[in-house]
């Protein structure tokens, strides 16, 4: 073989190498970017309420385009991006009206729920308008509820996004512990109530991941996220009481969305 034609066919051996390399390359980098058809459910937590810019289209709901489902989709681009979270949602209210978009091209779901059927709106109310004994003991009945009718209605949604959706990756999202204890707050709770209020949250997040396991979903823990920025931090990512808009009290702010939820999402999903 001559220099010209050794040097023709080495050089025709190594682009095919480099194209069977590169091609393989292509075809995992099409596989990792394929694109996905997400579903986000749930309540308040999950539609954005103390967020702000609330799409008017959504009324009561109140789903936000800062919330984080639309920060996700927003970064991610889905093929589709089907938002049913709502405000004030129980349990009840997801597997009656929230499921629709959901089927078996559903690649991934995300759902907050459980702290409106464990009357988290009126733990709070008692405790902030009511004496410490009333408080502590409202949140006794809320934690009597979380273990044992709560499992029940969390299997309920759980077993309907899975027999609708088969092939999805489901990541359920807790919730954030409300205070820092030792924080900066002189007014309103004392320490035992804001300490069982945190308790009473972590209860509930434990009950949530041990059911979202036994049904092979991904427990997402935001109190992680959260840490350093609740109620009584210097770097606060939780409304307080809001007397000028009861419903934004005790729930994430934009920045809670974006720092506090998305980045457990993005890991999860």
């Amino acid at each position: 073989m001559n220099m010209s034609r050794l040097v023709a066919f080495s050089s025709s051996l190594l682009l095919g190498t480099v194209l069977a390399l590169t091609g393989a390359g292509a075809a995992d980098a099409a596989e990792t970017v394929k694109a996905v058809d997400y579903v986000a459910l749930g309540d308040s937590y999950s539609s954005g309420v103390g967020s702000g810019s609330y799409d008017s289209a959504s009324g009561d709901c109140k789903r936000s385009t800062r919330a984080y489902p639309a920060l996700w989709a927003a970064a991610n681009s889905p093929s589709s991006f089907a938002f049913t979270a709502c405000s004030g949602a129980r349990t009840g209210d997801v597997t009656g009206g929230q499921l629709g978009p959901l089927n078996s091209s559903t690649d991934l779901v995300s759902i907050s729920i459980g702290g409106n059927d464990a009357g988290f709106a009126d733990v709070m109310t008692t405790c902030v308008l009511q004496s410490e004994s009333t408080c502590l003991s409202r949140i006794a009945t809320a934690r009597a509820y979380v273990d044992s009718t709560l499992p029940g209605k969390l299997d309920s949604v759980y077993t309907a996004i899975s027999a609708k959706a088969p092939s999805a990756r489901v990541v359920v999202l807790g919730y954030p512990r409300f205070y820092k204890l030792g924080g900066s707050c002189l007014a309103g709770l004392n320490e035992k109530e804001r300490a069982a209020i945190n308790g009473a949250a972590d209860y509930l997040n434990a009950a949530t991941a041990k059911r979202a396991a036994d049904h092979g979903f991904t427990f997402g823990d935001v109190a992680k996220t959260f840490a350093g920025h609740e109620i009584c931090s210097s770097s606060v990512w939780l409304h307080s009481v809001n007397w000028t808009n009861i419903g934004e009290s005790y729930h994430p702010t934009a920045a809670g969305q974006s720092g506090g939820y998305l980045p457990v999402l993005k890991s999860a999903a």
